[in-house]
């Protein structure tokens, strides 16, 4: 029987517990998931792209169907390369809507026999951005229940030497 392959890429910087919410419904409705750790010119990220594939390895461990890899190109291509017939993109809100149906039509323009499947991450993480945890972690907060151990860590070596002005 074949399998049936999706692609769930983002910037994961860094990935958060809605992400893994992600991942979780798609390895419900897929046989293999890879969560493709893409390229975006336009994005300045905090981590490098092989901390972000660690962060999602390791997070991802106990979970064999779902493959972690990095990509420069457009994600069709890697769907083709991978014989998967579906993009997974998470929502949050209308305003993530827009953009990602945008990006829908294009991507079925270019790839016909690739769909995009939109899932909703559960109602405790729905409104968990990683620019919004990126910017509790820069303001010394604690991020430890909104992503993994790891993550938490790493975020807080990164802003270990910043922080807010006391104001007099």
């Amino acid at each position: 029987m074949k399998k049936r392959k999706a692609i769930y890429p983002g910037s994961f910087d860094p990935v958060t517990f809605g992400h893994l919410d992600v991942i979780e419904r798609a390895l419900e409705q897929f046989d293999e998931l890879w969560v493709l750790v893409a390229s975006n010119p336009s994005k300045k990220t905090l981590f490098t792209p092989q901390e972000r594939i660690s962060f999602l390895r390791r997070s991802l461990k106990d979970q064999p169907r779902a493959k972690v890899a990095s990509w420069e190109g457009l994600t069709v291509e890697f769907a083709r390369r991978q014989k998967a017939f579906a993009i997974v993109r998470g929502l949050r809100a209308t305003s993530d809507f827009d953009y990602e149906f945008q990006m829908a039509l294009t991507n079925r323009q270019l790839a016909p026999k690739v769909d995009t499947v939109f899932l909703m991450p559960s109602e405790s993480h729905f409104y968990l951005s990683s620019r919004l945890i990126k910017e509790i972690a820069l303001l010394k907060g604690d991020v430890s229940s909104y992503v993994p151990e790891i993550v938490a860590i790493e975020l807080k070596k990164k802003y270990s030497s910043t922080g807010c002005l006391e104001q007099t």
